[in-house]
C-alpha cells in the first residue's frame, strides 16, 4: 500500500463522517456530553490494511564467506481485513478498563521475497513467493484513568496502561528465481507451485504505556488521538522451509529477540444517538527488536546460533467502527 492509496483511504474516511454529522442533525440531539455511560462496546472493521514481517540475521560469525546480513526475508500481505471486537468499563467517574479482541477474515494476498547474501554483501540468489494463507490476530487490554477534563465538558486526556499479544502465520507457495549465481548454489528448477514457507510470529507484550485525547468539537462530533509505546516487547519467531531437505521441518529455524512496541490511532467520533457512535480513523501498530538471536535446525547435526540482525512487523491501514454506550 504505497503513500497516494493511504491518503485515498483518509480523505474517503473523513469525507463520509463528515457527510454522516452533516445531513443527519437531529440523530444525537438527545445526547448529553456530560454524562458517561458505564460500559461501552465496539464492533470495529480494519479495512484495506498493509502488513509486513522483516527479518534478518548475521551468521557471518559461523562462516566468514557469508555476509553480514546473510538471509533477509520479507514477508508482505495486501488489503487485508480485519474486524476488532471491543469492551469498555468504566469502574468510577476516573477508572476504567478496557479490552479489545481483532482477528483477520481473509488473507490471501501478498508477497515473500527471500535473499541471501555473501561477504562484501554479494546477492547470489532471490525469490519471490506468493502468500497463499494463515492470518493474523491479537488481543489487548489496559487500564486507563481519567488525568484531565476540560472545561465545559469539550473533552479530556486519559493515561494507559497495559499489555497485547499479537500473532501473524503466513504461509508462502511456489517461488520463482530472481537472482541466482549458479557458482554458488544450484538454480534448479527455476521456479516451483509447490508450499514453499510456513511463517509464524508471536509478538508479547508484557508492558504499554499511552494516552488518549478526546476533543469534542461539536456536541456530537470529536476528535480523538490514542498512542501507545512499549519499552519491552518479546517476539518468538518459527520458519518452515518445506523444499529444503537438509532442515527440519518443525522448525527449520527459530528466532526469539527484545524490542520495541508502539500504536497510534487518530479518529474522528460521531455520536448518531444517545447509545451509538460511528466512529472512523486511521490505525498503525508497529515492533522492531534491539537484540535477538537466530537458530538453525539442520537434520543430522546439532543447531547453531547467530545473532538477529533485524526482526519488525507493522500493520496499518482505515479503521471503522460502531460504539454502543450503556
Amino acid at each position: 500500500m504505497d503513500v497516494r492509496q493511504v491518503q485515498t483511504q483518509l480523505c474517503v474516511v473523513i469525507a463520509l463522517l463528515l457527510l454522516i454529522s452533516s445531513a443527519a442533525p437531529t440523530w444525537g440531539q438527545d445526547s448529553d456530553p456530560q454524562v458517561q455511560p458505564r460500559v461501552e462496546l465496539s464492533v470495529r472493521s480494519w479495512l484495506f490494511t498493509a502488513g509486513e514481517t522483516q527479518w534478518s540475521h548475521n551468521a557471518s560469525g559461523l562462516d566468514p564467506l557469508l555476509g553480514n546480513p546473510t538471509s533477509k526475508l520479507t514477508y508482505k500481505d495486501n488489503d487485508t481485513h480485519l474486524v476488532g471486537l471491543g469492551a469498555k468499563v468504566h469502574v468510577n467517574r476516573r477508572l476504567f478498563l478496557d479490552g479489545e479482541f481483532g482477528f483477520s477474515v481473509d488473507f490471501d494476498r501478498g508477497s515473500l521475497i527471500d535473499e541471501d547474501y555473501l561477504a562484501g554483501q554479494r546477492l547470489f540468489s532471490r525469490t519471490s513467493s506468493d502468500i497463499t494463507g494463515k492470518g493474523t490476530w491479537y488481543v489487548q487490554a489496559n487500564a486507563g484513568y481519567r488525568a484531565v477534563e476540560f472545561q465545559n465538558g469539550r473533552g479530556h486526556f486519559d493515561v494507559l496502561a497495559g499489555l497485547q499479544y499479537w500473532r501473524t502465520t503466513y504461509e508462502a507457495t511456489g517461488f520463482s528465481r530472481i537472482v541466482c549465481d549458479s557458482s554458488v548454489i544450484s538454480c534448479n528448477p527455476p521456479a516451483s507451485h509447490l508450499p514453499a514457507i510456513k511463517n509464524t510470529t508471536h509478538w508479547v507484550t508484557p508492558l504499554h504505556v499511552g494516552g488518549q485525547l478526546e476533543y469534542r468539537v461539536t456536541q456530537r462530533v470529536s476528535a480523538n488521538i490514542k498512542m501507545t509505546f512499549s519499552p519491552v516487547s518479546v517476539v518468538f519467531n518459527e520458519d518452515i522451509h518445506f523444499l529444503r531437505d537438509d532442515l527440519q521441518q518443525d522448525p527449520s529455524f527459530s528466532m526469539w529477540g527484545l524490542g520495541l512496541g508502539a500504536s497510534a490511532e487518530p479518529s474522528l467520533r460521531i455520536k448518531l444517538t444517545r447509545h451509538l457512535s460511528l466512529t472512523g480513523g486511521y490505525r498503525v501498530m508497529w515492533n522492531r527488536t534491539y537484540y535477538g538471536r537466530w537458530v538453525n535446525h539442520p537434520i543430522g547435526s546439532g543447531s547453531e546460533s547467530a545473532p538477529l540482525h533485524e526482526f519488525q512487523t507493522i500493520r496499518h491501514g482505515v479503521i471503522v467502527g460502531l460504539t454502543g454506550s450503556f
